[in-house]
């Protein structure tokens, strides 16, 4: 299995990512913003932390910017019913520190708010994942919560698509130009900002 791949970006388009590792182009899957946080060497190359998924009909490469993002998306497909695709929205949306901080808060508002996780997917990541997840940092403030930050939902958002790796400076012309659309649910908020940030 491959577990870490080291090499130069040769295409990002969104969920996908093709990675050439002395010659050979690696294709893969990577949670939004995966690349923006990624470690680089001062070369340009790009370190991603590999999980190796095989099916019948295919041998998938998932790449993640650290190891416990890698780690909570293992974590993740082994809850029943959630598959990579679920386990790649809920990282796209939180690192894995502030999702672990989301659901031992048990907050499945915050959660369903993530495209493509519903309610009774949001209850059974709570219920199964209290204790596996280890939520960092418990002064750290929920994202997700409402009443527990002060930050507003365009600061959400700002936050949220820094870590996505767009440069703050871009974040806030988005953000600026969406107006109170900003204040929406943060999965709507991103889908919108995101298609403004490709313009």
């Amino acid at each position: 299995m491959i577990g870490r791949l080291t090499g130069r970006v040769l295409s990002d388009e969104g969920d996908c990512a093709i990675l050439d590792v002395r010659g050979v182009g690696y294709e893969v899957i990577v949670p939004l913003g995966t690349l923006g946080r990624a470690p680089a060497s001062p070369e340009g190359d790009t370190t991603l932390f590999i999980h190796t998924h095989a099916r019948e009909d295919a041998l998938l490469l998932y790449g993640f910017a650290s190891e416990a993002d890698r780690s909570a998306f293992r974590t993740l497909i082994g809850v029943s019913n959630v598959g990579p695709r679920t386990a790649l929205a809920l990282l796209s949306a939180l690192p894995a520190d502030e999702l672990a901080r989301a659901i031992a808060g048990k907050d499945v508002a915050g959660l369903t708010r993530i495209p493509g996780v519903g309610k009774k997917t949001a209850e059974r990541l709570v219920l199964e994942l209290k204790d596996k997840l280890a939520p960092v940092a418990a002064s750290a403030s929920n994202p997700l919560k409402k009443g527990v930050s002060t930050a507003s939902g365009s600061d959400v958002l700002a936050g949220a698509l820094v870590r996505m790796g767009f440069k703050q400076v871009e974040v806030d012309r988005a953000i600026a130009a969406m107006g109170d659309r900003a204040k929406a649910p943060l999965g709507e908020a991103v889908r919108e900002a995101l298609a403004l940030l490709a313009k």
